[in-house]
C-alpha cells in the first residue's frame, strides 16, 4: 500500500511546488511592476482618493506603464510633465519619468523623477503632510524643500553598500529636507528632528506616514548621513527607520 502511494505523494508534492513557485513568481512580479495592466486585478491609482488599499503595488504597477503616467497629470495633486527617457549608461539613466512643479498641494520643484516616486509624493503631501501640518500647526505647506532627486552615484554612508549605485541614479529617490508653511514658518531637520517641540513630533509623524508610500524611508535616526533629511525611495528593498 505504501508504495502504491508513494508515487501519488511525489506527484502531489510536486503540483504544491509548481502552485507555490507560480505564485511566488507572479508575487516578485507584481513587486517589480511587471504585471502589464491588462492582467492586474488591482484597480488603477488615484492620487486624490486617501486610504486606498495595496498602494505600494499599485505604485510599482506604474513603472512600466506611460499611459497611466500620462493619465495621472490630469489629477489635481499632480503638476507634472513626462520627460523622455534617459538611456541608461554606467548604471544611470532614467525611465517613465517627470519633471514635477507641485505635488499635493505644495511647490516641489524636481527636474527627474520616476513616475512612481512622483505619485507617492503627491499621495504623501496631500493625505499625510497637509492634515499634519494644518492638525499641528494650524497652516497648509507651501513648499517641500528637498535637495534634489536625480544623481548619478553610488550609495552614500554605507561601508558595505558603497560599491552599488543609489537610487538617486536612477531617478528613483529623493531627499527631504523640510517644509514651508502659509504663515511664514519653516520646517526643517537639520535642527528640528532632535528637538523636544511640536517640529519634532510634526517630523517624525511626517517620516512614520512616508513608509506607506516609499520602500526606503529614512530618516536622521538612521545614520550620520541622514542628519538632515529624509531619504525615499522605490527600489527593490524595504527600510523604515
Amino acid at each position: 500500500m505504501s508504495e502504491e502511494k508513494s508515487p501519488r505523494r511525489r506527484r502531489s508534492t510536486a503540483k504544491l511546488l509548481l502552485a507555490l513557485l507560480v505564485l511566488a513568481s507572479a508575487g516578485v512580479a507584481f513587486w517589480l511592476g511587471m504585471v502589464p495592466q491588462g492582467f492586474n486585478p488591482l484597480p488603477r491609482l488615484s492620487l486624490s482618493k486617501p486610504g486606498q488599499w495595496f498602494v505600494d503595488l499599485r505604485l510599482a504597477a506604474l513603472r512600466n506603464q506611460p499611459d497611466q503616467c500620462a493619465a495621472l497629470l490630469n489629477d489635481p495633486e499632480l503638476s507634472a510633465k513626462q520627460i523622455d527617457d534617459k538611456p541608461f549608461e554606467n548604471g544611470c539613466g532614467w525611465q517613465n519619468a517627470m519633471r514635477l512643479s507641485s505635488a499635493g498641494g505644495a511647490s516641489l520643484p524636481v527636474g527627474a523623477l520616476t513616475c512612481e516616486m512622483a505619485a507617492g509624493l503627491a499621495m504623501w503631501i496631500a493625505h499625510d503632510i497637509q492634515p499634519l501640518a494644518q492638525e499641528m500647526f494650524g497652516a497648509k505647506v507651501t513648499r517641500v524643500l528637498h535637495m534634489g532627486g536625480y544623481a548619478c552615484r553610488n550609495i552614500i554612508g554605507s561601508k558595505v553598500l558603497k560599491g552599488f549605485r543609489s537610487q538617486h541614479a536612477t531617478a528613483n529617490a529623493i531627499d527631504i529636507s523640510g517644509f514651508r508653511l502659509s504663515n511664514g514658518r519653516t520646517v526643517r531637520l537639520a535642527r528640528g528632528w532632535k528637538r523636544d517641540d511640536v517640529e519634532s513630533r510634526f517630523l517624525r509623524a511626517a517620516h512614520r506616514s512616508a513608509c506607506r508610500y516609499f520602500r526606503i524611508a529614512l530618516s536622521p535616526d538612521f545614520n550620520s548621513a541622514h542628519y538632515d533629511h529624509f531619504h525615499f525611495d522605490r527600489g527593490p528593498f524595504v527600510r523604515c527607520k
